[in-house]
């Protein structure tokens, strides 16, 4: 299991990093009961290893005027690599298109897009995404409200089966 590679206390800096990415690097080491120094190494360590990819602010797009979210499915006419590869390109490009989940099963792509009002995602909908090459169809769900909203994965799941695997 992945998770099992770390020991406890890298564990708890990335939960406690997960939780709360803005805390000083003296805070997270008192949290997780070690000294400041081998505590930055540590998450030094986690950074090259790719279990920490970033830090970032999470910012309300209703506030910033992005009042439409909307996930759409996205259906390809042929799932050869290279057209998989070519559409998630486009989607990079795409500015209103903040995630993109390549699926199995009769979606092949959801993602997720955020935009200023339904006039824009409209007009994103027919001129870009229907009309981009090897897309066969786009099927597309208005965002009423968001009941949860989570980031990164539930540690305490992780660390309930390594107690269990022990």
């Amino acid at each position: 299991m992945p998770g099992s590679k770390l020991d406890e206390i890298d564990r708890m800096i990335l939960a406690e990093l997960q939780a709360d990415g803005r805390m000083t690097n003296v805070e997270l080491a008192k949290r997780v009961g070690i000294s400041a120094p081998p505590c930055l190494r540590r998450v030094r360590t986690l950074e090259e290893q790719g279990y920490i990819r970033g830090y970032h602010a999470v910012v309300d797009p209703r506030e910033l005027g992005f009042e439409v979210q909307v996930f759409a499915m996205v259906g390809l006419v042929s799932q050869a690599e290279v057209d998989l590869s070519a559409f998630e390109a486009k989607c990079k490009g795409w500015p209103l298109v903040r995630e993109c989940h390549m699926l199995n099963g009769e979606v092949d792509f959801i993602l997720k897009c955020v935009s200023p009002d339904l006039r824009t995602f409209q007009t994103f909908l027919t001129e870009q995404l229907t009309a981009a090459p090897n897309v066969a169809s786009v099927k597309t769900s208005l965002v009423i409200r968001d009941a949860k909203d989570e980031p990164g994965v539930p540690f305490e799941v992780l660390e309930e089966r390594l107690r269990r695997d022990a």
